[in-house]
């Protein structure tokens, strides 16, 4: 019977463990995500003013490979950005369908005030990633005080990008992140997307990136807004030619060099379609996922245990009510309030996710689902010895030889 009784005191402190982990995160997140300031909201005239001059203000970083179905509504909406002079270097990089073409076009039509100008790739030098090596590329002939690398399937408000960097001039930011708003198109795909930003605030806190002192740091492959200085100073895209989380490792790289960051909301300043379905996420997070921890195997399982637990074991305590053996109440308590935890933060990031509180009650399929796809991604990588993106093989060992540490 001791025995027992251990056991169920065991856990009842696992219960309360995780109760008080939620509720911690669902707390700090009700404080902190309050502190972003949303563009939408701000005046943007009583911001500082951009430079005058005849150059452009901004110099806009668009690697496309075969982006035939978005590169063109992409580049139009950039073309339409008002209250800010843009130079917009588009790359077609190595595309097997018509987004070459397409930026062509797009170039030779352009009559605005913004001034496009399309750079084609036709082969991928030994040692870089494709990505990596289109916007290095673009980036060395940009001209403007500041670059903005974005997506070729990204939409654009036409006052976006002159709130964005007034914002980040007068916050004196080095690094500027407008995170995107999401395009969803089912309740499924909201959800899933919910949960997986509720899960990415165990590792980043968006409202401790600019403090110098706090070791979050975060960058977006659709919106990471540099002033040039800046990115030359560590080394450009030329440090890290394998990368294949090149969004995350630049943001990485300019805090640890003591450049200050910034992230910021706006909803609907800019829009992109990432979730096509919830299975996609097996999709999206091929490629990433085992990146993310350098290719190595065992934090990479320790993860997808650790996001499954913090999961299931609150859903676990509340179905303890039913056995009726002693202490289940007291595990039934901590489950109820590691719920409270959840829900607490699905409404804290409910300007970020577009998503309402009540959608928590989804967090547990949604979560197991991302944990499959972490291990997917874990084993194809292995099982193919490399990864494949967009056409193009990246042997494992390359990879790992060339990853840095965060």
């Amino acid at each position: 019977m001791g025995h027992v009784q251990a056991v169920w005191i065991a856990l009842v402190v696992v219960s309360w463990f995780y109760a008080a982990a939620w509720f911690w995160q669902g707390w700090i997140a009700l404080r902190g995500m309050p502190t972003l300031p949303d563009l939408t909201r701000v005046d943007a005239d009583a911001l500082e003013a951009l430079p005058d001059g005849a150059g452009p203000q901004l110099s806009v970083i668009v690697p496309a490979c075969n982006e035939a179905e978005s590169i063109e509504a992409s580049l139009r909406s950039l073309l339409g950005s008002r209250g800010i002079r843009l130079e917009i270097l588009a790359v077609n990089d190595r595309s097997t369908d018509a987004t070459g073409a397409i930026i062509d076009r797009v170039a030779a039509e352009n009559a605005g005030p913004h001034v496009l100008r399309a750079i084609h790739i036709d082969a991928l030098p030994v040692g870089w990633l494709g990505k990596p090596h289109a916007m290095a590329t673009a980036a060395a002939e940009a001209t403007a005080e500041w670059l903005l690398f974005t997506d070729g399937d990204v939409m654009f408000a036409a006052d976006a990008l002159e709130r964005a960097l007034r914002c980040a001039r007068e916050k004196r930011a080095d690094h500027f992140v407008l995170v995107p708003t999401l395009i969803v198109h089912s309740v499924a795909e909201r959800a899933l997307q919910a949960a997986m930003q509720v899960l990415a605030q165990w590792s980043i806190r968006l409202w401790k990136v600019s403090d110098p002192k706090a070791r979050d740091f975060v960058g977006v492959g659709g919106f990471n807004l540099i002033r040039s200085e800046a990115y030359r100073a560590i080394g450009g895209f030329e440090s890290m030619p394998m990368e294949v989380l090149d969004d995350l490792r630049i943001g990485w790289k300019l805090k640890r060099a003591g450049f200050r960051a910034m992230v910021a909301l706006g909803p609907d300043l800019v829009r992109i379609r990432w979730i096509a379905g919830a299975l996609s996420v097996f999709k999206l997070i091929e490629k990433n996922s085992f990146a993310t921890f350098r290719f190595r195997t065992v934090f990479h399982v320790l993860a997808a245990v650790g996001m499954t637990l913090v999961a299931l074991v609150p859903l676990a305590a509340v179905l303890a009510g039913w056995s009726g053996l002693p202490h289940a109440v007291w595990i039934v308590a901590g489950g109820w309030v590691a719920w409270g935890g959840i829900g607490l933060t699905y409404w804290a990031n409910r300007k970020l996710m577009l998503a309402p509180a009540w959608m928590a009650v989804f967090f547990v399929p949604c979560v197991l689902l991302v944990a499959v796809a972490f291990v997917r991604s874990m084993v194809l990588t292995l099982v193919r010895g490399g990864i494949r993106w967009r056409g193009t093989y990246y042997p494992l060992e390359m990879l790992r030889e060339h990853c840095g540490k965060w």
